[in-house]
C-alpha cells in the first residue's frame, strides 16, 4: 500500500501514521461497521470521482440497515471526500470511507459506543491486476456459500459481511486461482467475493438479481446502463453453475475490479479463453466514461 499524507477522521485531518484506534474498538471485535470503495480518475478537466453521490447514498443506506446513526450529513461526507483527495494532491486514487462503532463499551450491543467516521485515499491499481483486465482471470466456485439475508444483510456493505468474502478468496488462492465465485443457499450464482458477475450468452448479458445475494453494485448498474445505450439487452435472472461453464463470455464488475474478464472457471475455459468482444466493448466504454470522454455520462463524475 502506498501511503498518502492525511486521512480525514471525524471532521479533522490527521497524519497517515497517526490515524489509529483503541484496541477495544467495538467494530474491530464485532464487525460493526459500514464502508464504501470509491475511485477517482484523472481526466482532462482534473481528478473526478466516479459516482460519488451514489456511493455515499449506499453508505448511509448500509448504516440505516444496521441501525447506525452517522454523525455527519450526506453533504459533509461528500465534501470531505473531495477535500481528502485535494489535500493529498492525488490525480487518481482509491477512496475508503468507513463508519464504525468505536471504543466505550464491550458486548454485542453497540448503541452506547460512539460512531467514528474516517475517509482515506491512496493510489491503487486494478484489484485483479493489469494482465487480468486484458486476458481475464481464473476462478473457482467456492465451497463457502454467500451470506443469506436471513443471516446478514447482503444488500448492505457491512464490514462483518466480508469475513465471508475473505474465506472464499483464501480458498481460491490456496487452490491456485485468482478469484472465487460464491453460490447462494439455493445453489445459484450470487457474486464474487468483492464483485458482481455477468455472463454473456447469445449476445445478451445475464446477471444475478439482488434476491440471489448480489450487492447492488454501482459499477454493475453502470454496465447495465451502458449496455442498454449500446443496444445490448441485460437480463437479471438466477444463473446455474453450469450456465457459467457454458457462457460465451463472463466478467466481474466492481469499483476495485472495474470490469475484469473471466477466462476460466473450475478448469473449464470460458468462451475462447480470453476477453470476449462484448466484454471488451463494455470495458473500453467504461474507461472512456470514467476519464470524462463520454459527454452523456458526465453526470456520473464529481470533479475534485
Amino acid at each position: 500500500m502506498i501511503k498518502t499524507e492525511l486521512i480525514w477522521v471525524n471532521g479533522k485531518f490527521v497524519k497517515w501514521d497517526e490515524a489509529k484506534i483503541h484496541i477495544l474498538t467495538h467494530g474491530l471485535h464485532y464487525g460493526t461497521g459500514v464502508f464504501e470503495g470509491i475511485r477517482c480518475y484523472e481526466t482532462k478537466e482534473g481528478p473526478a470521482v466516479f459516482r460519488l453521490k451514489d456511493h455515499i447514498k449506499r453508505l448511509f443506506d448500509s448504516a440505516k440497515v444496521f441501525m447506525m446513526e452517522i454523525p455527519f450529513t450526506f453533504e459533509e461526507i461528500f465534501e470531505a471526500t473531495k477535500e481528502t483527495i485535494r489535500v493529498n494532491k492525488l490525480k487518481e486514487c482509491y477512496i475508503r470511507p468507513i463508519a464504525y462503532y468505536g471504543y466505550k463499551e464491550m458486548g454485542l450491543n453497540p448503541l452506547n459506543n460512539p460512531v467514528e467516521v474516517a475517509i482515506a485515499c491512496y493510489p491503487w491499481g486494478t484489484y485483479l491486476g493489469e494482465e487480468g483486465l486484458k486476458k481475464g482471470v481464473r476462478c473457482k466456485i467456492s465451497s463457502w456459500r454467500r451470506i443469506d439475508s436471513c443471516m446478514l444483510p447482503p444488500l448492505a456493505k457491512l464490514t462483518a459481511n466480508y469475513a465471508n468474502s475473505t474465506l472464499a478468496k483464501l480458498e481460491a488462492l490456496n487452490c491456485g486461482y485468482e478469484e472465487a465465485i460464491l453460490l447462494n443457499f439455493d445453489g445459484k450464482i450470487a457474486e464474487g467475493p468483492g464483485e458482481n458477475i455477468f455472463i454473456v450468452k447469445n449476445g445478451r448479458l445475464i446477471t444475478p438479481p439482488f434476491s440471489a445475494g448480489a450487492l447492488p453494485g454501482i459499477t454493475r448498474n453502470s454496465v447495465i446502463t451502458m449496455a442498454k445505450d449500446q443496444g445490448i439487452i441485460t437480463i437479471e435472472a438466477d444463473i446455474l453453475r453450469e450456465q457459467l461453464f457454458l457462457a460465451d463470455e463472463a466478467f466481474f464488475t466492481g469499483t476495485a475490479a472495474e470490469i475484469t474478464p473471466i477466462r476460466e472457471i473450475d478448469g473449464r475455459v470460458i468462451g475462447n479463453g480470453s476477453r470476449g468482444p462484448i466484454t471488451e466493448k463494455l470495458q473500453s466504454e467504461f474507461f472512456r466514461v470514467v476519464r470524462g470522454e463520454v459527454k452523456k455520462y458526465l453526470n456520473w463524475l464529481d470533479f475534485v
